[in-house]
């Protein structure tokens, strides 16, 4: 990587912020919000099925990332972590966007009809759909997604007043308190993440069956949180907030899972296809199939090679996790490829020949995005930085405190 590159927790000049870039989250809403009522009233029904289709592709890819920093933050309390001190009000407001995400839901509960084709079906003439019931029906559909937003809302605020708490007067009750709701959390969690992406995601092609679908999900989710996590913790350990926490070690940390989850996301995956293939049942291959044909090669590929092959052998070495040169743009990459693989379970229902970007899209990714980086600033300026009475927080800054007593 050479001695001369930057690292992350090195010293640099201050980062300054532009006023023009602190109005792009507003703008990005507004923008978005006019393509997103545009396609969500449409009366052409060919256009309204294509909206429905570009907002379900986005809002899959921005929930990753809500759904990543509550893992993360269910991980910090039920291990105990040092290294996670730095990020964890990150985190924790990354969870805290999934009440902004069940807002955002809304316009795939009123074009579920448009997007699930099973809802039309009748279960006595559709096996596969037969198979599924009492699950899959309108009323569960609904019930099931009222609950799962509640169940997210309830953990992830409850684990953040904790911790604010705790800012105020440093009670060990807290963190005990915290690990307790992460045990029980991360049942929850597991569960309700693998009914969202059934629901929302896998039940596009209700036929398919995989036992992995969810864990799928789950993997590529915190590899992309992991990425975005990256960026926002440098940004802000430039621009202050988190310069006196924010250290090497913390980006090191944070690099080296993302190096573990781009090796766990492809054995999943692969591990779906391999059992898939080797099965050779309809009801599982024509999945498969339908996304070999036209462009929708490419984005396998794309998923193969830039999902795993280009991140794996980036972050091969130790110095290379410090080295911003090759780590923002890796981040970034994280972005795109996560894009690609939630347009690949998704887009290939409506456009069969290969892969399609619109307006809708755009809009879509700037509504929704615009709409959680708003909340996510509010967030942010309401609130200390990170955590300040932390047990762990002097270790995290490298600072010893001696024991009161033996």
């Amino acid at each position: 990587m050479g001695a001369t590159a930057a690292t992350a927790g090195s010293a640099a000049a201050p980062l300054v912020t532009p006023g023009w870039a602190k109005k792009l989250p507003l703008a990005a809403l507004v923008l978005g919000a006019i393509g997103v009522l545009a396609g969500l009233f449409n009366p052409d029904a060919a256009a309204g099925k294509a909206f429905a289709f570009s907002y379900l592709t986005a809002y899959m890819f921005f929930l990753s990332l809500c759904l990543g920093g509550f893992f993360l933050t269910l991980l910090h309390h039920l291990f105990d972590a040092q290294w996670s001190v730095a990020t964890r009000r990150l985190t924790e407001h990354l969870a805290c966007l999934l009440p902004v995400m069940a807002v955002l839901w809304i316009p795939i509960g009123l074009k579920a009809k448009t997007l699930y084709a099973w809802m039309s079906h009748d279960p006595h003439s559709d096996p596969a759909l037969a198979a599924k019931l009492p699950l899959f029906t309108v009323p569960a559909f609904y019930l099931t997604s009222v609950i799962i937003f509640a169940l997210w809302t309830l953990w992830s605020f409850k684990l953040r007043a904790n911790s604010l708490a705790q800012d105020r007067d440093g009670a060990a009750k807290h963190t005990q308190s915290n690990r307790k709701w992460a045990a029980s959390g991360i049942f929850i969690f597991a569960f309700s993440l693998t009914l969202a992406a059934i629901f929302w995601m896998k039940a596009l092609q209700h036929q398919f069956f995989s036992t992995m679908y969810g864990v799928y999900y789950f993997a590529g989710s915190v590899w992309a949180t992991l990425g975005t996590l990256y960026l926002i913790t440098l940004y802000l350990q430039r621009s202050g907030p988190l310069a006196g926490i924010a250290t090497k070690r913390t980006f090191k940390d944070i690099a080296t899972l993302l190096f573990a989850f781009t090796v766990f996301y492809a054995y999943i995956h692969f591990s779906q296809y391999f059992l898939i293939w080797n099965a050779a049942m309809p009801e599982e291959t024509f999945w498969y199939y339908l996304r070999e044909q036209g462009t929708w090669w490419d984005i396998g590929m794309l998923i193969v090679f830039g999902h795993f092959v280009v991140p794996f052998l980036s972050l091969l070495r130790i110095d290379a996790k410090h080295c911003l040169p090759l780590m923002i743009p890796l981040c970034a990459w994280t972005w795109l490829c996560h894009y690609a693989d939630m347009a690949y379970n998704v887009q290939p229902v409506l456009y069969p020949d290969g892969f399609h970007f619109g307006l809708f899209d755009a809009a879509s990714l700037l509504f929704i995005g615009g709409a959680l980086a708003t909340a996510f600033i509010k967030y942010f300026n309401a609130h200390p930085p990170f955590p300040q009475r932390d047990p762990r927080v002097a270790e995290t800054m490298g600072v010893y405190v001696p024991p009161a007593s033996h």
